[in-house]
C-alpha cells in the first residue's frame, strides 16, 4: 500500500487571533465588574448600564468576526471601532468629572484595546497606528486637552504595543510567505530528482542499448543507434539541468523578503520573461554540446525566441555545409547588460566571399535568419571562419533596449 503524507497547514498569525477572541470576551467582563462595583459614584448610571449591554451584546454577536483575518472585514473594524469611541465619549455624560479627572476608567474601559488590536492584526502596523490616533483624540476629547498622567500613559501604551504587534505580524506573514515558497521549491526538487532516477533507469538505458546495438548492427540500424544516441544525450541534458520550457521569472519583495520565482507559463499565458536556456538546451544532441550559466539568463519573452532561433538557424547551417558528422558548440554567457551565445563547429570552414556570393544570389540565411533577427534586437551577430578550422558565429543581444 502507498505511503500517504499527510499536510498540516500552519498559520503564524492564527494563535494571535484565537488571542485576541478571548481578550475581548474577558475585557468586556472586566468592563460589566467595574460598572458593578462603582456604580453608585456615577452621575447617570442608566447610561453607563445601557452602553454595557449594548457592548456584550456587540461582542457576543461578533464572536465569530474576530477569528480569522477572513472573516474580520474592513466594515467590522470600522464598526468595532465606532463602538469603542462611543464608549470613550459617553463616559463624561455617565461618570463624574471628579473621577475622569483622577484617572478613573472609561466605560469600556481596556476592551478598547481590542479594537485597535484588531486592526493591527488585519493590516500591520499602519492601520494599528491608524486606529490608535483616534482612540487617543477621543480620550483628549473626555479630559478636555488636558489627559492626566495616568490616561495619557494608557494611551501611550495602547499606541505602541499595537504598532509593535502589527509590525510583528508583518514580519511574521512574510516569513511564513517565504517558508511556504521554499517548501513548493523543495518538494517540486525532489519530485524533479525522483522522475530523474526513473528516466535513468529506465529511458536513457533503453536509448543507450539501442544506440549500441544500433552500431553493431549497421546499416539503417546504425542511423536508429545515432538518432537514439541523440535523444539519449539532449534527455540527459534536459533532465540534469531541471530546466523547463518555458519559464517565467519574478522577484517579490512586497512582503518583507525578495524572493526568486520561476513558474511554468500555462498555454496560452502571457509571458513576460523567458529564460533562454530553456529554449536553447533542447539543441543539445550527440554532436551538439550546450554550456550554459549556472543561474537564469532571462532576456524579455519576444527576444529570447528570436536569439533562440538565430542559434536554430545557425546550427542549421552546421548541418547543411559542415556534414552531418560536424560537431557544434553552444555556449551561453551572460554579463549583465548584454547576453552572449557563440555557435562554434568544427567543420570545413567557410571560403573567404562564400557569404557575399551567397547574399547576391538570393540565398539569406545567414544574412536574414541571423544577422537580420539580431539586427531587429539592437544586437550584432559576427562570424568568423578559417579553412580547414571551422566557423564560429557570435551573437550579441544588449539587456537594455531589447523589447
Amino acid at each position: 500500500m502507498a505511503k500517504r503524507e499527510r499536510v498540516v497547514r500552519m498559520s503564524v498569525e492564527q494563535p494571535l487571533w484565537q488571542a485576541l477572541t478571548a481578550y475581548r470576551l474577558l475585557t468586556m467582563v472586566y468592563a460589566a465588574l467595574l460598572f458593578a462595583t462603582a456604580y453608585r459614584k456615577f452621575d447617570q448610571p442608566m447610561v453607563a448600564a445601557g452602553y454595557l449591554g449594548l457592548l456584550a451584546v456587540w461582542t457576543l454577536a461578533t464572536h465569530r468576526r474576530v477569528a480569522n483575518a477572513a472573516s474580520c472585514t474592513k466594515g467590522f473594524l470600522v464598526a468595532d471601532l465606532a463602538v469603542a469611541l462611543t464608549g470613550i465619549l459617553l463616559t463624561p455624560l455617565a461618570d463624574t468629572h471628579a473621577r475622569i479627572t483622577a484617572g478613573g476608567p472609561t466605560l469600556p474601559s481596556i476592551w478598547t484595546a481590542g479594537s485597535v488590536l484588531a486592526f493591527a492584526l488585519k493590516g500591520g502596523w499602519r492601520w494599528a497606528g491608524f486606529a490608535s490616533t483616534f482612540v487617543a483624540a477621543a480620550n483628549l476629547v473626555i479630559h478636555g486637552g488636558d489627559p492626566t498622567r495616568d490616561a495619557l500613559h494608557n494611551v501611550l501604551l495602547v499606541w505602541v504595543a499595537s504598532i509593535a504587534i502589527g509590525y510583528v505580524v508583518e514580519v511574521a506573514r512574510a516569513s511564513e510567505a517565504t517558508l511556504a515558497r521554499a517548501l513548493e521549491i523543495e518538494a517540486a526538487t525532489r519530485e524533479r530528482e525522483r522522475l530523474a532516477r526513473d528516466i535513468h533507469d529506465g529511458v536513457l538505458q533503453v536509448l543507450a542499448m539501442v544506440q549500441r546495438r544500433g552500431t553493431e548492427l549497421g546499416g539503417e540500424a546504425a542511423e536508429l543507434g545515432r538518432m537514439a544516441g541523440e535523444q539519449e544525450v539532449a534527455l540527459r541534458t534536459l533532465v540534469s539541468s531541471g530546466l523547463v520550457r518555458p519559464s517565467r521569472v519574478s522577484r517579490d519583495g512586497s512582503l518583507g523578503a525578495l524572493v526568486d520565482m520561476y513558474e511554468v507559463e500555462e498555454p496560452g499565458a502571457e509571458e513576460a520573461e523567458l529564460d533562454l536556456r530553456s529554449l536553447l538546451a533542447p539543441h543539445a544532441g550527440s554532436r551538439v554540446s550546450f554550456a550554459e550559466p549556472g543561474s537564469p539568463v532571462v532576456l524579455p519573452a519576444p527576444a529570447a525566441r528570436e536569439l533562440a532561433a538565430a542559434v536554430g538557424a545557425a546550427l542549421d547551417n552546421v548541418r547543411k555545409h559542415a556534414g552531418e558528422g560536424a560537431s557544434a558548440w553552444i555556449l551561453v554567457e551572460d554579463w549583465g547588460d548584454e547576453v552572449i551565445v557563440t555557435v562554434r563547429d568544427d567543420g570545413p570552414g567557410i571560403p573567404a566571399g562564400r557569404l557575399d556570393q551567397a547574399e547576391g544570389e538570393g540565398r539569406m540565411g545567414v544574412a536574414l535568419s541571423i544577422r537580420g533577427r539580431l539586427r531587429d534586437l539592437g544586437g550584432s551577430a559576427e562570424l568568423v571562419s578559417v579553412p580547414g578550422q571551422g566557423t564560429e558565429v557570435e551573437l550579441k543581444v544588449p539587456r537594455g533596449r531589447t523589447q
